[in-house]
């Protein structure tokens, strides 16, 4: 088995995704890669995986492609979501259909699916992003479907921290408040800023700098992350 450790990386064509590509890249790892939309670079350390992660046959695919090319697993990070603010009665079953398959579903099964392999081989890291609204909800920011599948997200990582504790997979979570990505629709920083305590947009490396953090912290399980300027801490 190789000695290179490896990560794989979901919603990793653009924003905060391809941000943890950089920074996993940056120590050393090798990374898979995956999206809907993603394709393969010059750097033959980073496979891309394209396809939708809430489907259980990309998820497998991902796995496979890890192990084939690379011979192992070391750190799953669930970065992959979708993200739809409306009033609660305005949300359709549409909406409730693609924020639970991408956020949930993908989360499930290629959690699940790395688990074997990272107990193979002596342990594992697992890091879920999700949302500071889970724990701070906003008035002017309805987001009841982030909350209902991101918090399932953040209650599952405490849950799988203690039943694999013991042996070796640490579980983790990182909340961002408002960061700076193509997905908020051209939202300029300073407005971001006004939503975080601290008066500053956070940005992707703000985020990929977290994830690195737990990664590298060998004590730490069970634990969410708040990159979020204090919005989660109060206002």
């Amino acid at each position: 088995m190789s000695e290179q450790r490896v990560a794989i990386i979901t919603g990793a064509s653009q924003g905060i995704g391809e941000s943890l590509v950089a920074a996993y890249r940056k120590i050393g790892y090798a990374v898979v890669a995956n999206s809907r939309s993603i394709r393969s670079g010059d750097d033959p350390e980073v496979v891309a995986v394209p396809g939708d992660v809430a489907d259980p046959a990309t998820a497998a695919e991902i796995v496979k492609t890890a192990l084939d090319r690379f011979g192992r697993v070391d750190t799953l990070v669930n970065n992959a979501g979708v993200f739809i603010a409306k009033p609660f009665t305005d949300y359709t079953p549409d909406d409730y259909a693609v924020v639970l398959n991408t956020n949930v579903a993908g989360f499930f099964h290629l959690t699940q699916r790395v688990i074997e392999p990272m107990l193979r081989q002596g342990g594992g890291h697992i890091v879920s992003i999700t949302t500071t609204l889970v724990e701070s909800a906003r008035s002017d920011t309805p987001s009841v479907l982030a909350s209902l599948s991101k918090g399932g997200i953040a209650a599952a990582t405490k849950s799988l921290a203690i039943e694999y504790a013991d042996r070796g997979i640490r579980v983790n979570a990182v909340s961002p408040g408002l960061i700076d990505t193509p997905l908020l629709g051209g939202a300029t920083p300073e407005q971001i800023a006004e939503f975080h305590p601290m008066k500053r947009a956070g940005t992707v490396e703000d985020v990929a700098h977290g994830v690195i953090y737990l990664e590298q912290a060998p004590l730490v399980t069970g634990e969410f992350l708040h990159i979020d300027g204090g919005q989660s801490a109060g206002r």
